[in-house]
């Protein structure tokens, strides 16, 4: 299947990028300081910078001796235009309330909260912890503490006490800012009483600031505990001056992985993170003055953090959030919020995408979809056949879709189309080539570049602006993990943990982490491959594959299928997924069990929990798995995958 996707939009015949494209990144990778000098002047800067990049013990430094602030550029410089009185969020909670907020009431809110924090003692260099949901207040929040200098690390609202006292231990963080609770579908959770729970563990934490969203009844203790309303009421000031901090300073400490090892703290700057966010956001989905956006993302993850707060709010785009399920209380839910608000730009991810697929396209149809233009993708690859529903049924054949491929750590898109410079044809399921001064490079095990059409791992060859600064108080991790991968004499090399393929037309092909890579017979299949397969088969909406010991061939595929309405899950459509599979990849990638389930398990933020799966079918423990969205799905793949055992099914 790899490097045979589809031509969407044959503007040449070869698959080729244009000329304008690849200029623009030939100068960028040849002459980077030239390139991101040219890019930072988007920004406002209280101070210019002396030098652009200092590159020294794998850590980059970008802007020497610039200062600016962040909560500046994303609010005060647009109010003192006519920008003041456009709207910047679109708000939308599960129950259907609503809420606009133009930049000027934005602006007031963010030096309000400001003067909240510095009342309760937060300065530069403070940091202050977020367990928050999907609220104005999150951003504003997050904007108040950029304004003082006061790095932030906001905790997915999903995660577990244990998780959010690890987390802000680590970062000693004096304040937490939460809500009492959230709405999902059609549910309270409970998110004070974690944080009562988790603010016991942390003698760091002083003040708990807490938002009444549900009004479901939380405990309030008089000497710790603050409401959100009542303080902002109370705040002495109503202009706090934004504080010029470094290009260097730390805008924010974000934790990646953590299912099976120590969290790492993705430590991120001002300057560089700035401008790599608003340039790739200009160039993957040629954002306009006139755009309606909506990254349906959850800002507890780093795609909230860089395309619904720091990037957008930093051009002066109008965004949408939204605080539910997309399939909440209907499926239309997602397709009746594009048509209502004129959505120009759309941004999801391949797991919602399959979740409001399997519904049919009657849903979708019912909605007009006409005011979109660019459509996008997030999280994981996605799968061909998911792409080409998402460009016939959502794009209606006219809509480009950016499939962006980053990470955590890189602080915004690495690979993607770029109709923001000029769009080459694109192929379903290919992320197509890196953004402008990305230098990316597949190599084998020794860290030799492979030829196209080889599989192996993705590596950075160059630093770019967005990339972490290091590994919040943990170095050595941080040169251990990315640098030190690879023999010394092969140069400076950004190890992203990604497996992936080039093919012959230089299109890069995502095939998951590096260690979700099946060694099936000797054979290297990447899970995503097989996922891909399966759900190319017109009766499957769903895959998630994992790999399951063999005392022969080293690991063997075990495959959960969600299968579409109208199909029943019979062992003679198993059998013929198998030999779909055999025929497509090859007899090694032959299935040894298909598991129809109703769901896969999935986190609250749509992806695919397949380490739980691969649990269930090696008879192992969970581990955590707070985050799941639905356990009944966890139950269900447990008694279909024990009665497998048993030989009844």
């Amino acid at each position: 299947m790899i490097g045979e996707g589809l031509a969407a939009l044959p503007v040449d015949e070869k698959f080729e990028p244009n000329e304008k494209l690849k200029e623009t990144w030939k100068f960028s990778v040849d002459n980077p300081e030239a390139f991101w000098a040219e890019q930072a002047k988007q920004l406002d800067w209280f101070k210019s910078w002396d030098g652009v990049l200092e590159w020294e013990n794998k850590k980059a430094r970008w802007f020497n001796g610039g200062k600016l602030n962040a909560s500046h550029n994303c609010v005060d410089r647009h109010v003192a235009t006519w920008r003041k009185n456009k709207v910047a969020y679109i708000w939308e909670g599960e129950p259907g309330d609503k809420r606009v907020i133009t930049y000027a009431e934005l602006y007031r809110e963010v030096n309000k909260f400001a003067s909240v924090l510095k009342d309760l003692g937060v300065k530069k260099g403070t940091f202050v912890a977020m367990y928050m949901p999907m609220i104005p207040e999150l951003p504003i929040a997050m904007l108040a503490c950029a304004r003082l200098g006061a790095p932030f690390t906001q905790v997915y609202s999903g995660f577990s006490v244990g998780a959010l006292a690890e987390r802000t231990r680590h970062t000693e963080a004096e304040v937490i800012v939460t809500a009492d609770g959230v709405f999902r579908r059609g549910k309270v959770i409970d998110l004070k009483g974690v944080v009562d729970k988790a603010a016991d563990q942390c003698p760091s934490v002083r003040k708990v600031v807490t938002v009444e969203r549900t009004k479901h009844g939380v405990e309030m203790n008089p000497e710790k505990d603050i409401w959100y309303h009542d303080a902002i009421a109370g705040a002495k000031e109503r202009y706090v001056a934004p504080m010029p901090v470094d290009a260097s300073h730390i805008l924010y400490v974000l934790y990646t992985s953590g299912t099976t090892a120590k969290p790492k703290g993705v430590q991120v700057c001002t300057g560089g993170y700035l401008t790599y966010t608003c340039s790739t956001l200009r160039w993957a989905f040629d954002v306009k003055e006139e755009d309606v956006w909506w990254c349906f993302a959850d800002i507890g993850w780093v795609t909230g953090h860089s395309y619904i707060v720091f990037a957008p709010l930093a051009l002066g785009l109008t965004n949408i959030m939204y605080e539910g399920a997309p399939d909440h209380p209907d499926p239309g839910r997602t397709w009746r919020m594009i048509e209502e608000n004129e959505i120009t730009k759309f941004y999801t991810s391949p797991t919602l995408l399959r979740l409001l697929m399997k519904y049919g396209d009657d849903i979708p149809a019912k909605s007009d979809l006409s005011s979109l233009e660019v459509l996008g993708t997030v999280g994981e690859p996605i799968n061909p056949e998911v792409w080409r529903w998402y460009y016939k049924v959502i794009g209606k054949e006219r809509c480009p879709i950016s499939d962006t491929w980053w990470q955590t750590e890189t602080g915004g898109f690495m690979i993607s189309p770029a109709p923001g410079i000029q769009l080459a044809p694109l192929k379903a399921g290919s992320a197509t080539f890196p953004m402008p001064g990305i230098d990316p490079v597949v190599v084998n095990e020794n860290g030799d570049p492979v030829p196209m059409g080889v599989k192996g791992y993705l590596i950075i060859r160059k630093p770019w602006p967005g990339m972490l600064m290091t590994l919040y108080k943990d170095d050595e991790r941080y040169l251990d993990y990315y640098w030190n991968r690879y023999p010394k004499a092969a140069g400076d090399r950004f190890y992203t943990g990604d497996y992936a393929v080039q093919d012959k037309d230089g299109y890069y092909w995502l095939l998951g982490r590096s260690d979700d890579v099946l060694k099936v017979a000797g054979h290297r299949i990447g899970t995503i491959e097989l996922e891909d397969v399966l759900v190319s088969h017109p009766s499957v909406a769903e895959a998630s594959v994992v790999g399951k010991a063999d005392p022969i061939k080293m690991e063997v595929p075990v495959c959960c299928v969600v299968l579409k309405m109208g199909y029943e899950p019979l062992p003679e459509l198993a059998e013929e997924l198998k030999l779909h599979v055999r025929k497509v990849i090859g007899p090694v990638a032959t299935p040894a069990a298909i598991h129809f389930v109703g769901n896969v398990p999935k986190t609250r933020s749509g992806k695919i929990m397949r380490r739980v799966i691969k649990a269930i079918v090696d008879g192992q423990e969970l581990g955590d798995t707070t985050t799941l969205e639905d356990q009944a799905a966890v139950e269900e793949v447990k008694r279909v995958v024990e009665a497998s055992r048993a030989g009844s099914i």
